[in-house]
């Protein structure tokens, strides 16, 4: 998250919910980071992995460690990863400079509804942190479950469009109380 400058980071105490932990990145955390990124099924609408000799050489001993990035744990493993940044570089003039939502869970932990548990404590945490301020979220189209989750997490579409050669779904979740435009 680039220009949070107004929040310390990380929060001074993981965000739990029931099942999941959501915290700051550790060095234990590298393989999983490494599986993510290499991960041909995680990649299907990401424009496919990155070679995994390529991130074994590459990423850093504690990956994701950066403001906004939230590694997702189950019972003590990681199955995921939470971003929340500012859109800086988005080729959408309606997403520029708003809060962006993403996440990448490995195949195993698909199907249980933790990427749904996890992205909404970061949304209610965020919302604590910037009550005022609405909240984007972009994927493909054809990926049936993360346009699922936006719905479910009360994204609204505001446009779609082509981008690396597939339809592109950009959808926003403004702060509580604010009527969609």
């Amino acid at each position: 998250m680039e220009d949070l400058g107004r929040i310390a980071w990380p929060p001074p105490e993981p965000i739990r919910t029931e099942r999941l932990v959501l915290r700051e990145s550790e060095a234990r955390d590298r393989p999983t980071f490494i599986e993510l990124h290499a991960s041909p099924e995680v990649h299907t609408y990401l424009g496919g992995p990155r070679p995994r000799a390529e991130l074994e050489r590459e990423m850093p001993g504690t990956p994701g460690h950066r403001p906004g990035s939230f590694v997702v744990e189950l019972d003590g493993e990681m199955i995921g990863q939470l971003l929340l940044r500012r859109a800086t570089t988005h080729s959408r003039p309606a997403a520029k400079g708003k809060l962006d939502l993403g996440y990448l869970f490995l195949p195993r932990s698909w199907g249980h509804g933790y990427a749904a548990e996890a992205c909404e404590a970061a949304l209610d945490w965020l919302t604590t942190v910037f009550p005022d301020e609405p909240v984007i979220l972009t994927t493909q189209t054809a990926n049936k479950s993360s346009m699922r989750l936006a719905e479910k997490l009360g994204f609204t579409e505001l446009e779609r469009f082509e981008a690396w050669e597939a339809e592109q779904w950009l959808g926003e979740r403004l702060p509580q109380g604010r009527k969609s435009r």
